[in-house]
């Protein structure tokens, strides 16, 4: 069942991320001097008084403002006020009514929903004091500091008095499919993300660099669950000037961290860049499975039958070590082929959800590992003077399927990497592990466990 939802809305660099921040005890809304950092729509959990409800944050309003992003801003803005049963106006204490305030009010009032007006920056009692001017729009007004945390718990009560909960119940989100859509800026994550939601949930623009925060957002199909992710555009941290954009690459690292699989999305016209590379290895690094997207490939304009195996080709061929990703040419602008994207997420993570039983495991360790003699089988070790012996394999964890090769030897000899590549091809031939990595460990077996 849904919980109640509280939208936080304002004019620009009032501070409505820190109140987010502050009120559901996070950092997912991406804070600065900066004004307008918050673009798209960014949600999140508050608890209080053993209640819980959802708040929405949102950029900032610009109403008489005709730039693209601005204007985006203003529909993202008036989306997530549609769907709220509450809504938090944050103002600036310190600065007073300004008159883009005076015509927020008038649309706030439009909508005949509660406001509270949140009259942040009120550190001072002065300041406090002087925020009773917002009074004069007719809504209840409580002075706060979204920064220290003062009198936050006054306008929570406030809403919780206002809110209609209704009776909890059990949700359980286990079964839910993590997806983080990644990519460098302006390769067209977001318009991806649209297509496959069926709505215009996150702002798309052709600035690159336009989404900065990571949003979640839920969706059933086929009977699967789904939590998609879309992030910021990474670039190279020497390429990150502003401040924003700078946190915006560590946001967008944390949410591969907690993703079950990503969807690197890579541009068909500029074709495969280092900095693909780069970010495919980020979503190594945090084990996730991963599904590449060639995006705008209705922008390719010679095509034969064999173009989309040539830049595959050309792609194997710059990042190696995806070779066990599957690829699919994809165009968010006509919605070529994006239909078979979730459908393969859902067969990447249950790949990575695989256990081996033992008794296959040990099949497989007799055929490709074993000698004839028995006790194990010798492989290469670094350095190429000595060899390692292999005694044998087991699995020793999931998401992504983790195995450890147990062996002995001369001390400090290690498994050379051609060794283990062997091992892990050996082990994709026969259980597959669809689009997941696989992680392997040597463990040394000591001499007294070997004499046993």
């Amino acid at each position: 069942m849904s919980k109640p939802l509280v939208a936080i809305v304002g004019r620009p660099n009032v501070g409505k991320s820190t109140l987010f921040n502050r009120l559901t005890g996070s950092r997912r809304s991406i804070v600065g001097d900066e004004p307008g950092i918050t673009r798209d729509r960014i949600y999140g959990d508050v608890e209080w008084r053993a209640k819980e409800f959802e708040v929405v944050d949102t950029g900032g309003i610009v109403p008489d403002d005709e730039a693209l992003i601005p204007k985006n801003i203003f529909i993202q803005a008036g989306a997530a006020i549609s769907a709220a049963q509450a809504i938090i106006w944050v103002v600036d204490a310190r600065a007073g009514v300004t008159p883009l305030d005076e015509e927020l009010a008038v649309l706030l009032r439009n909508t005949g929903k509660p406001v509270y007006v949140a009259a942040n920056k009120s550190e001072s009692r002065r300041v406090s004091e002087d925020a009773s001017e917002f009074y004069r729009f007719g809504f209840e007004v409580v002075p706060v500091s979204a920064e220290h945390g003062t009198s936050v718990g006054d306008l929570l009560q406030a809403l919780y008095d206002e809110i209609e909960f209704e009776d909890p119940q059990e949700e359980d989100d286990s079964d839910e499919i993590k997806l983080a859509i990644i990519g460098r800026p302006n390769v067209g994550k977001s318009s991806i993300l649209n297509r496959i939601l069926g709505e215009d949930r996150v702002i798309v623009s052709p600035i690159a660099g336009t989404t900065r925060d990571a949003i979640d957002t839920r969706l059933e199909s086929e009977g699967k669950r789904f939590l998609l992710i879309d992030t910021a555009g990474i670039r190279r941290k020497g390429k990150t000037t502003e401040m924003a954009e700078k946190l915006s690459v560590i946001m967008a690292r944390k949410a591969l961290e907690r993703a079950d699989v990503a969807v690197l999305v890579l541009d068909a016209v500029e074709g495969v860049t280092h900095l693909d590379a780069s970010i495919a290895g980020y979503a190594i690094e945090s084990g996730c499975s991963i599904i590449i997207a060639v995006n705008k490939w209705d922008l390719i304009s010679e095509k034969d039958t064999s173009t989309a195996s040539e830049f595959e080709r050309r792609l194997r061929d710059k990042m190696k070590f995806l070779d066990w990703a599957p690829v699919v040419t994809t165009s968010a602008l006509t919605g070529q082929r994006l239909t078979r994207l979730l459908p393969l997420v859902d067969r990447a993570n249950e790949a990575r959800n695989q256990r081996v039983p033992t008794s296959a495991l040990n099949d497989l360790f007799e055929k490709t590992v074993m000698q004839p003699k028995g006790g194990g089988g010798t492989a290469p070790a670094k350095g190429g003077r000595t060899r390692v012996n292999v005694k044998y394999i087991t699995q020793a964890g999931i998401r992504p399927p983790m195995f450890v090769l147990f062996t002995s030897g001369r001390a400090g000899s290690a498994l050379h990497f051609s060794y283990l590549r062997y091992i892990e091809n050996r082990l994709r031939a026969e259980f597959e592990f669809f689009a997941t990595p696989i992680r392997l460990k040597e463990r040394k077996k000591s001499k007294k466990t070997d004499r046993r």
